[in-house]
């Protein structure tokens, strides 16, 4: 009985090492890139900064992040070419001024993205309208047209969630970017009603006396008055980004604390005592996750383990809780990656994070922050990342819940000189058609298995792979090669090719 249990523990404990060597075979590893705040891009000339952006993506690459989260909006602004908002300061270093050589961000970034096998998710903020008050606004900015759908709280301006006419707006910009750009995903964050100013209130008596009572709220239901204010929005965005392309997801990555235990009655709220989304952001994440009015949720879970006041470890077990089956990430501060591991100060909370993640039944990946912080490397963050736990390249986890048929598989599979060119025939469906493809390759004595992620060698945008001589001469490889739709759907692979090389 003993040896058997024995035999039974060494099993389990080589299942658990190749999981931890090679992790999942789907994992949705994001990076977000701020443009807020930006003070260099004003400076620099369009080559330097999209040299600046592919160095970064090439790193990004090598560390096997497959969505960038790239902020296109930060403050009623645009880093790309619109018609409806101003060129963003932190891009020419004035509002409404457009950088001395026209381009587009947005669309460069789409671009070198998706030709490294990555998503591109704009980042947009709803409300936010300037950081301080020493910002200026373009006299061109809806702010000089409709005064009244605005609010100051604090240093800033911001939108008035509960006008009609703020949310209409929102909704047009979102839908003009939709329209033009091929994203994969919109993606808002943490940034609805504002963060709370001790002693200072947000005044928006006019829009709740104005419109509250026919919207079915009394005197005393403000709170919920604003977080109907919300979701409205949410539920309306959904609608029109489904309504114009129903593969583009949309995704939130709110503060990280839902509600704490002691301001829950049902005791439903987390372990936890800091600010909390429903009570003073007034947003209800989990509703959106429960109605499918968000593709994907990514709490922000910015402190280490045994933090006193919001502790990781009770946070991501209350959101793997509270996820309603549906698309969990982890958005990741970067710099707790580095805190002391409680049961052994002489290593960090690295790995026992990156356990949390890939044990907890419900979570699906990582959002990583801040994505600049990548390239430095810091206190050798990226080399474990890209050598330990993201070593292989992984396909982000499907949107069933959109589309759960998947592509057609791939034909005409053969070699050119260095490369392998292959045919995807699906032209008339658009979320059938590829977005993506796999490359694997296998040793000629390996049974092709593309569940076995070890052997998933690149993403690729285009119907061809170029092949990397072998270290010894003329090797023998099995190549195989599955199409990817653009809800990360995955055909049947290949038939197989060998190639010595």
């Amino acid at each position: 009985m003993k040896k058997i249990f024995l035999l039974t523990l060494l099993i389990t404990l080589s299942i658990k090492s190749w999981t931890y060597d090679y992790g999942p075979k789907r994992e949705f590893r994001g990076a977000w890139i701020h443009t807020v705040g930006n003070s260099n891009f004003r400076n620099m000339t369009k080559d330097s900064i999209q040299s600046l952006l592919i160095e970064t993506l090439d790193i990004f690459e090598k560390a096997n992040i497959n969505a960038v989260i790239f902020q296109v909006r930060p403050q009623a602004d645009a880093f790309y070419i619109s018609d409806i908002e101003p060129w963003s300061r932190f891009l020419s270093g004035e509002q409404g001024v457009a950088p001395k050589e026209i381009w587009d961000p947005l669309d460069f970034m789409i671009k070198e993205a998706h030709k490294r096998g990555m998503e591109l998710h704009a980042w947009c903020n709803p409300y936010r309208v300037t950081s301080n008050d020493r910002e200026q606004l373009h006299p061109g900015h809806l702010y000089f047209r409709k005064p009244h759908i605005f609010k100051r709280y604090g240093k800033q301006l911001y939108f008035d969630p509960g006008e009609p006419e703020a949310v209409e707006h929102t909704i047009k910009v979102i839908k003009d970017i939709v329209e033009r750009y091929d994203i994969d995903a919109i993606h808002f964050d943490d940034y609805f009603y504002p963060y709370p100013i001790k002693f200072e209130e947000f005044h928006d008596d006019h829009s709740f006396v104005k419109y509250s009572k026919d919207q079915g709220f009394e005197y005393w239901q403000k709170a919920d008055w604003r977080r109907e204010n919300v979701n409205r929005l949410i539920r309306m965005l959904n609608d029109t980004i489904k309504s114009v392309k129903p593969w583009v997801r949309f995704g939130i990555s709110p503060f990280g604390i839902h509600r704490n235990i002691s301001d829950t009655p049902d005791s439903s709220g987390s372990r936890t005592n800091g600010l909390s989304n429903y009570d003073q952001l007034f947003a209800d994440v989990p509703l959106w996750v429960r109605e499918g009015w968000i593709d994907y949720n990514v709490p922000q879970i910015y402190w280490k383990i045994g933090h006193p006041a919001a502790d990781y470890y009770e946070l991501i077990n209350w959101w793997n809780n509270n996820n309603y089956k549906q698309h969990l990430y982890i958005g990741q501060n970067i710099s707790t990656f580095k805190e002391p591991d409680l049961n052994n100060p002489s290593q960090s909370q690295f790995r026992e994070k990156m356990r949390l993640v890939r044990e907890l039944e419900n979570v699906h990946g990582n959002v990583w922050w801040p994505g600049w912080s990548i390239p430095n490397n810091p206190f050798n963050f990226t080399d474990t990342l890209t050598k330990q736990y993201q070593s292989y390249p992984a396909l982000i986890p499907s949107y069933t819940h959109i589309d759960s048929i998947a592509p057609k598989p791939i034909t005409n599979l053969k070699r050119k000189a260095n490369h392998i060119t292959w045919s995807h025939n699906e032209k008339s469906d658009p979320l059938q058609k590829a977005r993506f493809y796999a490359v694997y390759k296998f040793p000629s004595d390996v049974k092709t298995d593309t569940d076995k992620n070890q052997y998933l060698v690149k993403i690729v945008n285009e119907p061809k792979f170029e092949i990397t001589p072998s270290k010894e001469k003329k090797k023998r490889f099995k190549y195989v090669i599955t199409a990817i739709d653009r809800c990360w759907n995955e055909s049947l692979p290949s038939k197989e090719l060998i190639v010595r090389h």
